[in-house]
């Protein structure tokens, strides 16, 4: 959903990994990503860590590499055979260890010319040391650059990136943490932050609420953005000249658990719940011939036609759409095959010399459909194992409960849902559970909680986490329950707002018995005239926690003013003005371009949600980044908070 005509995050971070690549030249083009234009490729190495292959694999494929000379890529922990006519690309992260395995490379003649990249920025004290052991190789002239390249996270979506801390949020909120090591923590955070600023190119106003984590990240990045400020005072050349200022919102977890639970009917949130999906990798369990378990891994390329318009859609529109795909391939492909007269698309030989307008035509079109045909057949193969999980789990009945209105019905509906006979589902039970626990607007009766808590005993599934949801509930009180949870309205024809939602219980309820008719592994023609009224019927869009203050604090002038008031709390850093700036009320502004990073787990379900809020203002369209120390399932925020109780 990234804006055609403004460069996203993974633009950026693209760009910068080619240009390092191609030894860090700058291009006489405007265009970042084209920094291969009219330059001669040089063939190189280019030596890996565990870091930095997470950081590359997300945004670049092999033939990536390739474009950019890059013919051999390898871990720097690896034995590698000494190339010594060739020269190495490093790009690793800026540790003794790695420092240490590149002067050893040195020594060892291993490689013509070194250009050395730091993921993140080079201590001084690193540096020195670096400098101290090439100089006693005697081989210094071999080292061409050395470079920080501010890239130290990890970018799957056009705006949405991680960095892959793991369980901060559990550091953060467990007593047992000293302070030196929740110091520490947030040294890391501010860090991986101030690599993002760096690569968005603008210096930003900083927002955080007072108190907790937020707040000390927001000030440790204050001060790191105030000296690279006045160090690029001193030294134009440093300095980022983008003049629009964006703001920087960065915000605890304990704004809102519910959302780490939450079931979605949009279609990347989905696969990224019921299947393992990890840097733009989907692992699907399937079986062998023999009927044994094993893992199936999609690759989803950051050029994916499909993923790109459908995976902030919802679910029956992502299925209807990959009919639609498929009926277009096969019309393109049967159109070619009449006018060459061959059989199939496989009988075409890209290697002859065949004169035929006709055949040369086919043959020039024929890389790219076999492209299409691979993308469609990938999302055919995911959309019809997510039927089948959410048949074998029954997804849309959680999803229907927590849209709906707490009240007596819907937790009566719940308990039905309980009493089901699946076991496959008990963790989608705890999940829904947890949610009408802390959205309820009233107190949830004790019986009600007593009769969950039994079942689940009954069939020995652990409830942990509950300890924690339960002393939680009053400190999201005092946070995310003072945000007013608006609507995102659309308009209709007649112009008027309208939402969506009366009809949905009626439409989810018989949802299942319409989808789950298809063969695994097989969408049936005709689904797409079963589920196409679907969109008209889909539940109330509703803005979360997350998206409200992002609201306020980009939009005042159309948020409420109980959203308004809580922001207005937030504390305000201005690196770029004279220190205490912060300790004044801030004059309530708009903003066109916002990243919002939660401190402690992030999900797609936020991400889609601000990316549709942001695109829905017609008159001014808004740029947001999402961004979190991780991305977490909510299998792996259960784990977490289970531990807390």
């Amino acid at each position: 959903m990234a804006s055609s005509d403004v460069m996203s995050l993974r633009d950026r971070q693209i760009a910068s990994i080619e240009r390092m690549l191609m030894f860090n030249q700058d291009t006489s083009t405007t265009d970042l990503t084209s920094g291969l234009d009219g330059q001669e490729v040089i063939w190189k190495i280019l030596v890996l860590d565990t870091k930095s292959t997470a950081i590359v694999s997300s945004i670049l494929r092999v033939n990536d590499l390739l474009k950019s000379g890059v013919t051999v890529h390898s871990l720097i922990q690896q034995k590698r055979s000494p190339l010594p006519d060739v020269p190495v690309v490093y790009f690793v992260q800026p540790t003794k260890e790695n420092v240490e395995a590149i002067v050893q490379d040195l020594n060892e003649d291993k490689y013509s010319d070194f250009y050395i990249n730091f993921t993140s920025v080079l201590s001084r004290e690193l540096l020195e040391h670096l400098a101290q052991q090439v100089s006693l190789t005697g081989k210094s002239d071999k080292i061409k650059q050395v470079y920080d390249q501010y890239t130290e996270f990890v970018v799957t979506e056009p705006e949405l990136f991680s960095l892959e801390i793991p369980s901060v949020f559990r550091q953060l909120n467990d007593p047992n943490t000293g302070e030196n090591a929740i110091n520490n923590l947030c040294d890391q955070v501010a860090n991986g932050l101030y690599d993002a600023v760096m690569t968005v190119g603008s210096i930003p106003i900083i927002r955080a609420p007072k108190g907790g984590p937020a707040e000390l990240v927001a000030q440790k990045l204050e001060s790191k953005l105030r000296d690279y400020v006045i160090n690029t005072r001193s030294n134009p050349d440093l300095g980022i000249n983008s003049l629009e200022r964006f703001v920087l919102i960065i915000l605890d977890r304990n704004i809102d658990l519910a959302s780490m639970f939450a079931h979605s009917w949009i279609y990347q949130s989905l696969v990224f719940d019921v299947f393992k999906l990890a840097r733009n990798t989907i692992t699907i369990p399937t079986k062998d011939s023999e009927g044994h378990e094993i893992a199936k891994k999609m690759d989803i390329d950051p050029r994916d036609f499909f993923w790109s318009e459908n995976a902030h859609l919802p679910f029956p529109d992502a299925v209807e759409n990959v009919e639609a795909a498929l009926a277009a391939y096969k019309a393109q492909a049967e159109e070619i095959t009449r006018k060459t007269g061959v059989s199939e698309l496989s009988e075409l030989d890209p290697s002859s010399n065949n004169d035929t307008l006709n055949i040369q035509e086919a043959v020039s079109k024929l890389p790219e459909l076999t492209s299409r045909k691979a993308v469609i057949d990938t999302h055919m193969s995911v959309l019809a194992a997510l039927l089948s999980q959410l048949e074998q789990k029954g997804l849309d009945a959680f999803f229907e409960i927590e849209q709906g209105q707490d009240s007596p019905k819907t937790r009566q509906r719940f308990l039905e849902t309980l009493k089901d006979g699946k076991s496959t589902n008990l963790e989608d039970k705890l999940r829904t559970f947890i949610i009408l626990y802390l959205t309820s607007s009233t107190e949830i009766p004790d019986s009600f909680v007593k009769e969950v808590e039994k079942y689940f005993e009954k069939q020995e599934y652990d409830i942990s986490p509950l300890r924690y949801i339960y002393k939680s509930k009053g400190l999201m009180k005092l946070s995310a329950m003072s945000l007013q949870n608006k609507s995102l309205e659309s308009a209709n024809s007649d112009g008027k707002n309208q939402t969506y939602g009366t009809n949905s219980s009626v439409l989810l309820s018989g949802l299942s018995s319409k989808l789950y008719g298809l063969t695994e592994g097989k969408i049936q023609g005709g689904v797409g005239s079963l589920i196409s009224g679907i969109k008209n019927f889909l539940p109330e869009k509703k803005t979360i926690p997350i998206t409200n203050v992002v609201e306020a604090i980009m939009d005042p002038l159309n948020s409420s003013q109980k959203n308004l008031e809580t922001t207005d709390n937030y504390l305000y850093f201005d690196p770029k003005v004279i220190r205490g700036s912060h300790s004044k009320k801030p004059k309530r502004q708009s903003y066109n371009k916002s990243t919002v990073f939660v401190i402690g787990g992030g999900n797609y379900l936020e991400y889609q949600n601000l990316q549709e809020w942001a695109h829905s203002q017609q008159s001014n369209i808004k740029s947001v980044i999402y961004g979190s120390t991780s991305i977490s399932t909510p299998t792996d925020f259960l784990k977490e908070i289970s531990s807390l109780g």
